[in-house]
């Protein structure tokens, strides 16, 4: 699946616990990345030495990003809020 330009999704739903440039603490789930371009929503920073690597590993899929960036953001709050409650779960074992 190719990513649909100006989505941004995977820019802002996901929480990222990894240092990005210009977020040394990562980013909060539903905050926006500082490397979006706000007209464009498009990564600034996409493509050249500094880009994440935590933002090379994901890859567009049905499965995350539906058919449209409301369903992308959608499914990855699903996921985000899953895999938050299950290590919270983890922890408290």
């Amino acid at each position: 699946m190719e990513c649909r330009a100006g989505c941004a999704a995977c820019c802002i739903a996901p929480s990222i616990s990894s240092p990005l440039p210009g977020m040394p603490r990562g980013k909060a789930a539903g905050e926006r990345c500082v490397n979006l371009d706000p007209r464009t929503n498009l990564c600034r920073i996409w493509g050249t030495d500094i880009y994440p690597e935590v933002c090379r590993q994901f890859l567009a899929a049905p499965d995350t990003c539906g058919d449209s960036r409301e369903e992308a953001i959608a499914l990855l709050n699903q996921l985000e809020l899953a895999t938050s409650a299950a290590a919270s779960a983890g922890s408290r074992e």
